[in-house]
């Protein structure tokens, strides 16, 4: 079976390779057997191929986290699915780009069914979004939040959900034509990043509090970001798209009660209770489904065209994610 793997850090598209591997052992108690199906390409996977996700993998590596498929063949023990269901999967061992795998069934729910790439686009972006939504900031109607990287798959979907909690958006990007696209999907505010910032956003939001600032770059970025917040504001970053350490004030911590946190989806998928997981993917199933919630698609390749994906989820300015699909 094929299975995408790289023996040296780099660009992804220039280490990657697809490869014929054996096939997975039956699976055990508790266990299912994971056909995948597609494979939306996210930062944290290009950072894994340079080495720089994490803890760096061992080489040879395989990749992949996040996946949409459908469940093969069922374990013992397993009462809760049933063979032909679509489930999405966090593989916290970032080896899914593959045809199959076996895989721990007791996170994984059955979805229903719906376009599989919409599916799959479930599987980071939006959860993401939506727990640092509700889990920082004690946020109410009404209120500000504020984010970087807005064009994000992240981003994107935190404008559409923040809409459905009656938040309003201060978004930051660093082109001009990003502006109109934010707009279309309910950004209150589009700004451009830079030194000015927070002249810029206080004149935005006029006497608005904004006591949540979502980080997705690290470096001067959060710093930026932190210099807009409230006094006893918190910063949460995500990302490291940057590649540097996080800078805040010190004046900002000591004198203004800056917090800076981080948030790790797959550590929360990794130890969430599965009632939770459910209630999670149901809320966002939901919003799929009454047309709140969409993720743009940029691109979507044939996963035997693994190169060409990859390079065309590291250029810089897409407006959309980037696919990869299995054909059985």
């Amino acid at each position: 079976m094929k299975a995408v793997r790289f023996s040296r850090f780099g660009r992804a598209s220039e280490v990657a390779e697809l490869v014929e591997i054996p096939e997975p052992a039956q699976p055990g108690p508790g266990e299912v057997l994971i056909e995948v199906e597609v494979a939306p390409i996210n930062p944290s996977d290009l950072l894994h191929f340079e080495g720089r996700y994490a803890q760096p993998a061992s080489l040879p590596a395989f990749a992949g986290a996040g996946v949409l498929g459908r469940v093969a063949r069922l374990g013992t023990d397993v009462q809760h699915l049933k063979p032909d269901d679509r489930v999405i999967v966090v593989n916290t061992q970032r080896r899914a780009w593959c045809d199959r795998f076996v895989w721990s069934a007791a996170r994984l729910i059955p979805l229903p069914e719906a376009d599989p790439v919409d599916l799959a686009l479930l599987a980071a972006n939006p959860p993401t979004a939506l727990l640092m939504l509700e889990r920082f900031g004690d946020l109410r109607p009404g209120e500000w939040v504020m984010q970087n990287a807005a064009n994000s798959s992240v981003g994107v979907s935190l404008i559409q959900i923040a809409k459905t909690m009656n938040l309003r958006t201060v978004n930051m990007v660093r082109r001009q034509h990003l502006v109109d696209h934010l707009a279309a999907f309910g950004a209150d505010v589009t700004l451009i990043d830079g030194p000015d910032l927070r002249a810029r956003v206080a004149e935005a939001v006029g006497g608005g509090r904004i006591k949540l600032g979502i980080d997705a770059i690290a470096g001067d970025a959060t710093r930026r970001m932190a210099n807009c917040l409230a006094d006893g504001g918190t910063v949460v970053t995500y990302g490291l798209l940057s590649g540097k350490p996080c800078e805040v004030d010190a004046a900002d911590i000591v004198f203004r009660d800056i917090s800076l946190r981080g948030f790790w989806y797959s550590r929360w998928f990794s130890t969430a209770d599965p009632a939770a997981i459910k209630s999670l993917f149901a809320r966002l199933v939901g919003m799929l489904q009454a047309k709140t919630l969409r993720v743009p698609v940029e691109a979507s390749y044939p996963i035997e065209k693994l190169t060409e994906a990859l390079a065309h989820a590291q250029r810089e300015g897409r407006v959309g994610k980037v696919v990869m699909r299995w054909t059985r």
